[in-house]
């Protein structure tokens, strides 16, 4: 597969700067997820999952049935921890759609797994570029902000998700354990 490995640091202050500019207009409008992300602002932490479930499903599909099944086959085989194989079904299908944020959202999950954390913030840039709303890109870049020990912009991470999905429960959990930690510091 020969993944390229990125220093950590640098990669990572280059998706936060990179954060910086990115604004939530999409450019391909999917009338479907569109109108999710409607009910997701009205919608209560009972429907929040069931929503945020269905925008996902919907950024998994490719409009190629090839390509979808190489993504749930990598989604699979992340699910049952052959991070090699996810990585590899997931790099197929991104090689052949490379415009699909959930597929590299995907393969960040297994680069992280597997250890690789520079390919992983890289597959996380990438989706973001993507689909400037990918919620599942903020909350994996958040927690690596959190982990590199960077509270407040984990924080601020952790905000832009809450503003997609105002209900969400590991947002709203990640997002009160940092204003603890940072003492109500304002950002």
């Amino acid at each position: 597969m020969g993944a390229r490995i990125l220093p950590f640091k640098p990669v990572l202050a280059a998706l936060a700067f990179g954060l910086s500019f990115v604004t939530f207009a999409h450019a391909q409008a999917d009338p479907e997820v569109e109108r999710l992300f409607d009910e997701l602002q009205g919608a209560g932490p009972e429907q929040t999952p069931e929503l945020a479930a269905g925008i996902r499903e919907a950024w998994s599909r490719s409009g190629s049935a090839a390509i979808d099944l190489l993504v749930e086959r990598g989604r699979t085989a992340l699910g049952e921890g052959d991070m090699q194989a996810a990585i590899e079904h997931l790099t197929a299908a991104i090689d052949h759609a490379p415009d699909l944020a959930e597929a590299h959202v995907l393969r960040a999950n297994a680069y992280y797994v597997a250890g690789l954390t520079g390919p992983a913030i890289e597959d996380l840039r990438a989706a973001l570029e993507r689909e400037p709303r990918h919620f599942g890109a903020l909350q994996g870049f958040a927690a690596l902000l959190e982990e590199m020990g960077r509270p407040e912009a984990a924080r601020e991470v952790w905000g832009r998700v809450l503003a997609l999905t105002p209900h969400d429960s590991e947002a709203l959990a990640a997002a009160q354990r940092l204003d603890i930690m940072l003492g109500g510091r304002t950002l």
